[in-house]
């Protein structure tokens, strides 16, 4: 891809390269009008000034420390939330200004600790979300019992001060909130209780059930990613590789194909939509790798994976279409930008896919931002955007890309 350069760049120390295969998030970072936060693999949370030029130097305000690499991050004007992975799956709130803790929570509480020591085992919250007097948590653990996966996780409502309001545990695995006034939506992308919907649409200040949603799969594969389109959910469907509209009774407004299950020569394959971001009337859509029935390392490629799609959230028409070539760790947007970041193709290792796409939501593509080393955590707030890179190094190729470092540039 032709880069376009990211102007600042900050070193975050040093850190494993990640392989050719994705691993897991270890890395988070958030942005609002006056601040970046960015939370770190051995644990660190730094905070700096936003300057309005995106200067390499801008000020640190803070630093914190915690216990376990930094997963998960929301900020307010005057707080900041930050989820671990590992140890007692630690929620920590702290104060904008100072770093200060204001209160602290640990999920393994809820779902218990690792019962082997295992990256895969520990506790792990999954994603934040704050809205109105709610910080909403959602976190899980994995196990195996004999030859079965099993799943135990929880989903937090906590008032400003850090006093639990609600809580609604399930044996399945959430993998996104969104929030959006006195509504809550979170996804679940695996759920082995066939009785367990994929999305469920919570009130916000009671934790109450208001309504839910499930594709029509017989797998255990449910939901990618929810995100709220003003009186409506847009959502990433896993069960049938499917783009939707719902309404707040979970009702289908539309739906359309993503990456849904197609014969390449002698395979049949498909590729999940991972992520989906909502943006000036628009739902972008983005899939991820190809996988196949028979094998988990098909030769055949599904030519719609790892791939941009601009929805109209009126009528349900594609606006656009772009190959984003690696896999996205996440979708984030402002009101007239969308980023996606592109990652390795862990299956054909071509470095120079790494980068971020920038989308004007009813147009398309704008620009590519190039990067040695491969994108892993992305924000945008307060005119700013900041990428987190982490280096890779290739089975086959045994040269490390790229640094442990926080980009940021201007959004224009």
């Amino acid at each position: 891809m032709a880069p376009s350069p990211l102007t600042a760049r900050r070193d975050l120390g040093e850190v494993e390269p990640a392989s050719s295969r994705h691993n897991w998030a270890r890395s988070a970072v958030e942005a609002t009008d006056d601040a970046v936060f960015v939370g770190t693999a051995d644990s660190r949370v730094i905070a700096l000034e936003a300057a309005a030029d995106s200067a390499p130097h801008a000020g640190e305000r803070w630093q914190a420390r915690g216990e376990h690499s930094v997963v998960s991050m929301t900020a307010t004007d005057d707080f900041l939330v930050v989820g671990e992975r590992g140890g007692d799956g630690l929620v920590r709130v702290l104060d904008a200004e100072t770093g200060v803790a204001r209160w602290t929570y640990a999920t393994a509480d809820d779902v218990g600790t690792a019962t082997k020591d295992s990256l895969f085992f520990r506790p792990y919250v999954v994603d934040l979300a704050v809205t109105g007097d709610r910080v909403v948590v959602a976190a899980r653990r994995y196990e195996r019992d004999g030859e079965d996966r099993v799943w135990r996780s929880v989903v937090l409502g906590f008032d400003r001060d850090g006093r639990l309001a609600w809580r609604r545990r399930v044996h399945a695995s959430p993998i996104a909130v969104a929030a959006d006034g006195d509504r809550v939506a979170v996804a679940y992308n695996r759920c082995p209780n066939p009785e367990q919907d994929g999305l469920v649409l919570l009130d916000a200040h009671s934790g109450a059930r208001v309504a839910s949603w499930d594709p029509d799969t017989d797998g255990d594969r449910r939901v990618g990613d929810v995100a709220f389109a003003d009186d409506a959910l847009a959502v990433a469907s896993h069960g049938d590789k499917r783009g939707y509209l719902l309404d707040f009774d979970g009702e289908t407004r539309w739906q359309l194909d993503l990456a849904t299950e197609r014969r390449v020569g002698d395979e049949t394959v498909y590729a999940y939509p991972n992520h989906v971001c909502v943006a000036d009337g628009t739902a972008v859509f983005v899939t991820g790798n190809t996988f196949a029935e028979s094998t988990r390392d098909p030769d055949a490629r599904h030519p719609d994976e790892h791939t941009a799609v601009g929805v109209s959230v009126d009528g349900g028409d594609r606006l656009w279409t772009r190959d984003t070539g690696g896999f996205a760790r996440a979708a984030v947007t402002t009101d007239s930008r969308v980023f996606v970041p592109s990652a390795q193709h862990f299956r054909d290792r071509e470095a120079e896919r790494h980068g971020v796409h920038v989308f004007a939501p009813d147009a398309g593509h704008v620009e590519t931002m190039g990067l040695p080393g491969i994108p892993t955590a992305i924000a945008a707030g307060g005119g700013i955007l900041t990428v987190v890179e982490e280096p890779v190094e290739y089975h086959d190729e045994g040269v490390t890309r790229g640094a442990y470092r926080l980009h940021t540039r201007p959004i224009r």
